[in-house]
């Protein structure tokens, strides 16, 4: 155990996060990258299109705030995130028929890894001395980019950009964590389970009543 404990805590020294979190950052790739892949399959994509799409879904949102903060896209660094990737889509080939079927499995996985990407994201940013607003922007970043790229990728109008609440979640998660970790002197492992916790009722609640922004029509 202490092995473990040791090499998970090297990676959370390279990515400025604690090394618990690097056990979340790992859920949220494998489901980030079932996400993409379940709706690979959907559309027919190869083995190798299946990949790329869950792989950016994963990793897209944390690459774009690595190069934003000028630091070395984290799945560069280590090998294990293309390898969760990889496991990923390896679930999806195994439980292809049960995932395809149920449209409620890419919705769990999707919500799972944007909510936890998010946090990740603030955590990091408040590692590397960004004030508190820009950490928020970073988790939303973190938390919505990879599922952007994954539309983009299957040819879809990104989530972000329609009606439904998408980056919305990540921004009330994020505005939960910081009041937790800053005003209400929690624990970041509890932060981050609350945080997640609304994150993830609200994007529920906005699907199940139909929740949404208003949209900017060009006529009225």
């Amino acid at each position: 155990m202490e092995i473990i404990r040791q090499f998970f805590q090297h990676m959370g020294d390279l990515l400025s996060i604690p090394w618990t979190f690097v056990i979340l950052e790992l859920i949220g790739t494998l489901a980030g990258a079932v996400s993409g892949a379940r709706l690979s399959a959907a559309k027919n994509f190869d083995l190798f299109g299946a990949f790329i799409v869950g792989t950016a879904t994963a990793v897209g949102g944390g690459t774009t705030r690595d190069l934003l903060i000028g630091k070395t896209p984290f799945w560069l660094e280590d090998s294990i995130y293309l390898m969760t990737c990889l496991f990923g889509l390896v679930w999806v080939i195994v439980f292809r028929k049960w995932l395809v079927r149920q449209n409620n499995t890419w919705f769990l996985f999707d919500c799972i890894g944007f909510s936890l990407f998010n946090v990740i994201g603030i955590e990091k940013a408040l590692g590397l001395g960004f004030p508190t607003w820009a950490a928020i922007c970073l988790g939303v970043i973190t938390g919505a980019g990879g599922g952007v790229l994954r539309d983009i990728l299957i040819n879809e109008v990104p989530l972000i950009f329609r009606k439904e609440i998408y980056a919305t979640c990540c921004l009330a998660g994020g505005i939960v964590y910081i009041i937790c970790l800053h005003y209400l002197d929690w624990r970041p492992e509890g932060s981050a389970v609350l945080s997640c916790t609304v994150a993830i009722a609200i994007r529920l609640l906005a699907v199940k009543y139909s929740w949404g922004l208003p949209t900017l029509k060009a006529e009225e």
